[in-house]
C-alpha cells in the first residue's frame, strides 16, 4: 500500500496542539500526546459522515473523537479500559448539567474547604503512596486537593459532581503537582511546595460551565463512553450500529500508559492499591512489558508465518546476540506478538457492530524501543486487518518524530480501512 500525505487545510494536521477554537471540552482534561481534534474533523469529512451516522472510538482515552463528534452533531460511542480516562471521557460528553446547580454547589464546596483549610494535614494512605510516582505532589498542594475531593465526594447530583471532580483532576496534575510530560511522565526538577489549588479549581469549573452554556443546543446529541476492553466488544456494541471509527490504540513500546494518570486516579479513588492497578492493566492491549502476564494468549491468533512473527524472532535474536538478560528484555519479543495478536482480536471483535461499508481510521506510530529494531506499526496493522476481512484503503502520513533511541525519523500514520461485511476464515494458530 502506497502511503499518501493528508492535505494541510484547513489547519496543519501534523500540528498536535489544540487550536484556540478547539479548546471547549477538549481541554477539560487531555493527554499531552493526544491526537488533535482537527484530525477527527478531517476524517469525519473524508468519510462523508452526516447526522444519523454513529462514530466509534474503541480506544477513546480522554475522548477526543467522541467530544469532536458531539460538537459536530454526530452520535458517538467510546470504549476505554483505564478508569480515570473513562471517567474523563464520560464527563466531557455529559452536557446535560444544571448550570445553576453547578454554580451553587461550587460555592458550597469553596465555603467548606475554606473552613477546613487550616485543619490537620491530609495525605495519601501508605497503599496509595506506593502506587503514585515518588514526589508527584508536595504535601501542602496534596492537602488542598484532598480537602476539595472530600467536599466534592459528598455531592449527590452525579453530573455536577463529575464536572467538579474532573476540574480537580486537571488542577491536581497541571497546577498542583510536580509532574512533567514529554514522551514519558516524570518529576520536575523544581518542586511546587505550594500552589493556589482552590483558586485554580474555581477558575477551571467556571471555564467548564461556560463551555456547557455555549453548547446547550447540542447537549442531547448521543455520546456514550463504555468502560471496557477493546478486545471484548460484542457485549458493548449493538450489532450493525457503527458507520465509522476514528481512533488511536497504544503503540508497541515501553511506555506504561497507566503512569500518565496515576496521581489523579488515586486522588479520585479509581486506584486504591497495587491490586487495583494490576486488575486494570490486564484489560489493556499488551503494548509494553509491564502489563504482560503468563496467562496471556493473544499471540495465538497470529498466523504462524507472518511479518509479525518474523519481527519478534529478530528482536529475540538481537537480545541473544547482545547477551541481554533482564526480565523486561526477555519479554520484548513476546510483547510484540501479544500486541499485534491483541489488535487482531480487536479487529475481529468489531465486525458484528460494523455496518457494511463502515470506514475505519487508526492513528499508529512506528516504534524502535526494542533493541532499536524498527516496528512499522501501520504496515503490520494493515497485514492483520487484511487477514480478517478488511479492505486496506490507504495509509496517510500524519507526522514524523525523531526517535530518541536511533535518531531515525519515526512515522505516525493513519491506516484507513473499510469493512466489506464478510469476515475471512479463522486464521491458523501458532503451535
Amino acid at each position: 500500500m502506497t502511503s499518501s500525505v493528508m492535505p494541510s487545510h484547513p489547519a496543519d494536521l501534523s500540528h498536535n496542539k489544540l487550536q484556540p477554537g478547539d479548546r471547549a471540552f477538549h481541554d477539560w482534561y487531555r493527554f499531552v500526546l493526544s491526537y488533535p481534534p482537527h484530525l477527527v474533523r478531517h476524517y469525519i469529512e473524508q468519510f462523508g459522515l452526516e447526522k444519523g451516522a454513529t462514530l466509534l472510538d474503541p480506544f477513546c482515552g480522554t475522548g477526543t473523537t467522541i467530544v469532536e463528534a458531539k460538537k459536530n452533531g454526530l452520535a458517538s460511542v467510546g470504549v476505554e479500559a483505564i478508569p480515570m480516562s473513562h471517567f474523563a471521557c464520560s464527563t466531557k460528553v455529559q452536557w446535560q448539567v444544571d448550570l445553576d446547580e453547578l454554580h451553587r454547589v461550587k460555592d458550597q464546596v469553596l465555603a467548606q474547604v475554606s473552613q477546613r483549610e487550616a485543619a490537620a494535614m491530609l495525605t495519601f494512605t501508605p497503599e496509595q503512596t506506593a502506587i503514585v510516582l515518588k514526589n508527584s505532589i508536595s504535601a501542602v498542594p496534596l492537602h488542598k486537593c484532598l480537602l476539595l475531593q472530600e467536599a466534592i465526594a459528598s455531592i449527590t447530583i452525579q453530573s455536577v459532581r463529575s464536572v467538579l471532580q474532573l476540574a480537580l483532576a486537571y488542577v491536581a496534575v497541571h497546577g498542583a503537582s510536580n509532574l512533567k510530560f514529554g514522551p514519558e511522565v516524570g518529576i520536575r526538577r523544581r518542586k511546587r511546595d505550594d500552589a493556589p489549588v482552590v483558586q485554580q479549581w474555581q477558575a477551571k469549573v467556571e471555564q467548564m460551565a461556560a463551555d456547557l452554556a455555549t453548547y446547550q443546543d447540542l447537549a442531547t446529541v448521543s455520546a456514550r463512553c463504555h468502560h471496557g476492553d477493546a478486545r471484548s466488544l460484542r457485549s458493548l456494541l449493538a450489532p450493525n450500529s457503527i458507520d465509522a471509527i476514528i481512533t488511536s490504540p497504544p503503540y508497541p513500546n515501553e511506555k506504561d500508559y497507566t503512569r500518565t494518570t496515576r496521581l489523579e486516579s488515586v486522588l479520585l479513588g479509581f486506584l486504591k492499591d497495587k491490586e487495583d492497578l494490576r486488575r486494570f492493566k490486564q484489560s489493556l492491549i499488551r503494548s509494553n512489558t509491564r502489563n504482560v502476564y503468563k496467562v496471556d494468549d493473544d499471540d495465538r491468533v497470529l498466523t504462524s508465518q507472518s511479518q509479525i512473527t518474523a519481527l519478534a524472532q529478530e528482536i529475540e535474536d538481537r537480545r541473544l546476540a547482545l547477551n541481554k538478560t533482564s526480565g523486561f528484555e526477555r519479554l520484548y519479543h513476546r510483547v510484540t506478538t501479544l500486541y499485534f495478536g491483541g489488535m487482531k482480536r480487536h479487529l475481529q471483535e468489531l465486525q458484528p457492530a460494523l455496518k457494511p461499508g463502515a470506514q475505519l481510521a487508526y492513528v499508529v506510530g512506528d516504534q524502535a524501543s526494542f533493541f532499536q529494531i524498527m516496528i512499522r506499526t501501520g504496515e503490520l496493522l494493515e497485514e492483520i486487518a487484511a487477514e480478517v476481512g478488511y479492505r486496506v484503503k490507504d495509509r496517510d502520513l500524519f507526522r514524523t518524530r525523531l526517535s530518541t533511541a536511533t535518531g531515525a525519523q519515526l512515522r505516525e500514520e493513519v491506516v484507513v480501512l473499510e469493512w466489506s461485511g464478510t469476515a475471512q476464515s479463522p486464521p491458523h494458530f501458532i503451535r
